[in-house]
């Protein structure tokens, strides 16, 4: 179905504004939080970080609460746990995807984006990129067939193409069903944490595209969750993309008068029914609802509700937003992700000191702006 023409294209240069501030916060967000992704006791990353991340950092050496060790490396999940592995089941990192880095997963305390530098991103932020480019090389469209191909591509090129150590739970089960010969748009795997944060770290870019396409929100919903499907199938996640997409979709496109606040509240009710307002008015802390009330762990009834409270507490305040953010710690750098989407798109700001600083911000920037400028 085509596009409708937006109904008022005064306002476009403002839309332009919040989407190109969104995308460029969406891998600021990741890159802050990446040296303590998945530290789930915040007091590890003050003995790491005195004072907490106040700027984009490497990562350490060890990690404190890494598990990387546990998890499979030939599907996804954690090894053994309700599935066997036996001398059928292929191994797909180090085989197949992350070539050369399977060494690395078999050492306790090793952190998961072993050996990134300040300002790197990773992967699943890099998978957002990929999403860009696949549009922007096919004539500004979303195809996902082609989105598949340039994923599939990109994640099994010899040597990798991203300097990261670990992949999710939902990569290593999209390869194995793929080696397994299954058709590619039934690959994604449903694992315990298949409805997790990071299914919606390319959601953003996609929904942003579209929307500015003038595509109806409706239209906009039911293809960012055919694109999520193809790696997180799993109604419950769909249920909070939708909601994200509406998210998305009221920040950006809103007149210069409406507060972006209401949106928030929004979605906060119609995904799991919380009284948002409410819930930031009571909080004595952040850690009292991050890490308190709800787990920083990545599964989206968790995850969803705290980024909804920070993006609502710091909503004029990108740089706030992800520093807090990233020194709750647990799940921070796809929460960091998603969250300084939403905080750009309200504020039409990034945190172009950082921004700068990312290791590829000359080819991510090339990539935002081909992605939102109108064909």
């Amino acid at each position: 179905m085509k596009p409708k023409q937006l109904s008022d294209t005064s306002f476009f240069p403002l839309h332009r504004n919040r989407a190109k501030a969104a995308l460029a916060s969406l891998f600021v967000g990741d890159s802050l939080a990446m040296p303590v992704h998945w530290y789930y006791n915040p007091d590890d990353i003050e003995r790491a970080f005195p004072g907490g991340i106040q700027k984009l950092e490497a990562a350490p050496e060890l990690h404190p609460s890494s598990i990387m060790s546990l998890h499979s490396t030939r599907q996804g999940g954690r090894s053994g746990c309700g599935h066997q592995e036996d001398g059928e089941t292929r191994e797909v990192v180090g085989k197949v995807i992350l070539k050369g880095r399977r060494h690395l997963w078999n050492q306790p305390n090793r952190h998961y984006h072993h050996g990134m530098q300040a300002g790197d991103n990773t992967l699943n932020a890099h998978c957002a990129r990929v999403l860009m480019r696949s549009i922007i090389t096919n004539n500004g469209c979303y195809n996902q067939d082609h989105f598949l191909k340039s994923y599939i591509d990109f994640m099994t090129a010899d040597p990798p193409r991203h300097r990261d150590t670990y992949a999710e739970s939902y990569h290593r089960g999209f390869f194995a069903n793929f080696i397994a010969g299954k058709r590619l748009n039934q690959c994604g795997a449903r694992t315990h944490d298949t409805p997790s944060m990071g299914g919606l770290v390319t959601i953003g870019p996609l929904a942003i595209h579209e929307l500015l396409q003038g595509y109806d929100l409706e239209q906009v919903k039911a293809v960012c969750r055919k694109h999520l499907f193809l790696t997180h199938p799993d109604d419950s996640l769909g249920r909070i993309c939708d909601g994200y997409v509406a998210l998305i979709s009221g920040l950006l496109m809103r007149k210069p008068e409406e507060q972006p606040q209401q949106y928030l509240l929004v979605a906060a009710q119609t995904t799991l029914g919380i009284d948002l307002e409410g819930l930031v008015a009571r909080a004595r802390s952040d850690r009292e609802v991050v890490g308190g009330k709800y787990s920083t762990a990545c599964y989206i009834n968790d995850s969803w509700p705290s980024l909804l409270y920070l993006a609502y507490k710091y909503l004029d305040a990108p740089r706030e937003a992800l520093l807090a953010n990233t020194n709750l710690g647990g799940e921070n750098a796809h929460r960091g992700a998603v969250l300084g989407g939403i905080v750009s798109l309200a504020s039409s700001r990034t945190v172009d000191e950082w921004f700068s600083q990312l290791l590829e911000h000359q080819a991510i920037e090339s990539e935002i702006n081909a992605l939102i400028t109108p064909p």
